[in-house]
């Protein structure tokens, strides 16, 4: 398990990070949000332990991170991290001696991976010759050779196309099931609603929102209804609670302020005749505009 406790980082009077606190179980996806600046990347720096922090302490599977933990970190960064005039197979080897493996347990991780992704003919060539979308497959299986104990995802999906990213998707599950505890950052929200159960949103370096992503959900409340049904406008005019009405081709959209309408809405139309009522969820989208956005 991965603790963040109370962790703080300064650069001069710029507050990079400021108190932060999570927990990463094993095998769990927690996500880590926020706009570009509000502190990510030093986060991330600080549980690898590339940077100190000026408070606080992160400790994976009980011990403080320092080099004799390094090597069970994976990490894919959203920018390419390669050496471009190596081969597939001397970046491997390059990555993996790094993390303390035999050659023989190098080859064999490889060869595994690349065919899973099915690039088993890339072995040979050259990073600079790949795609972006190859280079990033590449990327990956080098952050992932050596099964980490924790494996940090900063965009991964860059630069790939939609069935790449489910090769990505099935790797990633693979190694949640392992018992991989996973920290996953990214700008889009529908990811991030499908693979974190627990997330943290920072704005400058502090913690805005911090739990399980159905609770916050449910903190949020419901704010939409959509109806499909012989109804008219003015079912909804009088109804308090009500602050938008809107109509989609067949289908009425209404916009209220608390999940008490839900029920004056349908106590209003239930003898008319339905075949669509549902209270709509918010997206995690929705909710880190608006958090975001109020703080600005």
């Amino acid at each position: 398990m991965l603790k963040v406790n109370n962790i703080s980082k300064n650069y001069g009077k710029v507050q990079a990070v400021d108190g932060l606190s999570f927990e990463c179980r094993e095998g769990e996806i927690f996500g880590l949000l926020g706009e570009n600046g509000a502190g990510k990347t030093t986060t991330f720096r600080i549980i690898m332990g590339l940077i100190d922090a000026n408070q606080g302490s992160v400790t994976l599977e009980g011990a403080p991170i320092d080099y004799t933990k390094t090597d069970q970190i994976g990490f894919v960064t959203e920018e390419r991290s390669l050496l471009t005039k190596l081969t597939v197979e001397e970046q491997a080897q390059f990555y993996g001696a790094l993390k303390g493996m035999s050659q023989e347990e190098i080859d064999k991780a490889l060869s595994y991976w690349l065919e899973k992704f099915e690039i088993s003919s890339y072995r040979t060539r050259k990073i600079k010759e790949l795609s972006k979308g190859n280079q990033q497959k590449i990327q990956f299986i080098c952050a992932i050779m050596n099964h980490p104990k924790l494996l940090i995802l900063d965009e991964p999906f860059t630069g790939l196309d939609p069935i790449n990213v489910k090769m990505l998707k099935d790797a990633i599950y693979d190694l949640k099931k392992e018992g991989c505890s996973i920290i996953f950052s990214s700008h889009q929200m529908e990811y991030i609603e499908e693979f974190c159960e627990k997330l943290v949103i920072l704005v400058k370096g502090k913690a805005i929102l911090n739990g399980y992503l159905n609770e916050i959900k449910k903190a949020y409340g419901i704010k939409q209804i959509e109806i499909i049904g012989e109804v008219q406008r003015e079912d909804f005019e009088k109804i308090k609670g009500i602050k938008a009405i809107k109509k989609h081709q067949n289908k009425w959209i209404l916009s209220i302020q608390n999940e008490e309408v839900v029920d004056k809405v349908f106590q209003a139309i239930r003898s008319r005749k339905i075949y669509k009522f549902e209270a709509i969820e918010p997206t995690l989208n929705e909710i880190f505009i608006e958090k975001v956005g109020s703080l600005k």
